[in-house]
């Protein structure tokens, strides 16, 4: 039985990720961060609890990331804890940088010296590409990587760290650079799940309204449950890399708004206003991922579609509200 260690393991992607390891016959541990008010923090995981083991640390501290590595000595080690909302992280650079840098410094070091064999996932992202874009109007692995946040700074920093780690000690270390990926366990301070929580809330008649920022943003948007596969398959694979996972499909806020308000018969230009407050000080444009080197090497496919996806975040909102 391969066992593995899952940093943000209370999150969306590791609630999803720690579901299929245990259908792979994973012994599953689970880094949390304590926190005061516990009552939320693991809801996402609440029906698998019995079945994973949970350690308390904080990946921006260096001694507590020895002692759950030393202590449980992990086969595998999926990185995905981050301070991981863009906007937050300019309010927030310098906690940003220690948690999604410098964490996976502690990380990276302490495999060297005590689990040089362990394999070692990083959580990248497509902020890393900011907006460069190829010629083509594709982001590939390739692309040149222009971050506009401290949020993709310091997704970038990580992202040269594993490629450093791996190229000077020969580490299997990879880097999945996803793209937006969403799904009802998303959190409720991301657009995606903002606009169908509150378009449900409108339609039940709890809210008149949804105040958002640049409306103009376009964004690949895939599902969580999908990209988790992707990461799975990347530590699977004969030789560690970097690899992009995408849809190759962008589509608007607007777009998005427009969506889900009439699959609830509703038009979103009565509902939704726009405050300068949710927008970023550089804002980023587009994102648009190609994800060929992914598909082929790790025969990787999505099976949600964007409207799929969509539709199931509604079905869950209208039930749960």
């Amino acid at each position: 039985m391969k066992k593995v260690l899952i940093t943000g393991i209370t999150g969306q992607d590791g609630s999803y990720l720690s579901e299929l390891l245990l259908e792979k016959g994973y012994d599953v541990h689970g880094l949390v961060r304590r926190h005061s008010n516990v009552d939320d923090q693991f809801k996402r995981i609440e029906h698998i609890r019995d079945k994973i083991e949970l350690h308390y640390g904080d990946v921006s501290d260096s001694h507590s990331i020895y002692n759950v590595l030393e202590s449980t000595r992990p086969d595998e080690i999926y990185n995905l804890a981050a301070q991981s909302h863009v906007r937050i992280s300019f309010d927030m650079p310098q906690y940003t940088f220690d948690v999604n840098s410098t964490g996976v410094l502690h990380i990276l070091e302490t495999c060297k010296n005590i689990l040089p064999k362990t394999k070692v996932y990083q959580a990248s992202s497509s902020e890393i590409f900011g907006n460069r874009i190829d010629i083509d109007g594709f982001q590939r692995e390739g692309t040149y990587k222009e971050p506009v946040s401290p949020y993709g700074c310091s997704k970038l920093l990580a992202h040269n760290l594993i490629g450093h780690y791996r190229r000077a000690y020969g580490m299997f270390a990879c880097s999945g650079i996803l793209f937006n990926h969403e799904s009802p366990r998303r959190g409720l301070n991301f657009v995606t799940n903002k606009v169908v929580r509150s378009a449900v809330e409108i339609k039940k008649g709890m809210k008149n309204k949804l105040i958002l920022g640049n409306l103009d943003a376009r964004r690949d948007w895939g599902h969580a449950k999908d990209y988790v596969k992707a990461m799975y398959l990347m530590m699977q694979y004969y030789r560690p890399d970097d690899w992009v996972i995408s849809t190759g499909e962008t589509h608007s806020v607007r777009g998005l708004c427009d969506y889900v308000f009439k699959k609830l018969d509703m038009d979103y230009n009565d509902y939704v206003v726009t405050d300068k407050k949710f927008l970023r000080p550089e804002e980023l444009n587009e994102l648009k991922g190609m994800s060929v080197m992914a598909r082929k090497s790790l025969k990787w496919e999505a099976e949600y579609t964007f409207e799929s996806m969509l539709d199931e975040m509604i079905e869950y909102w209208n039930e749960k509200l």
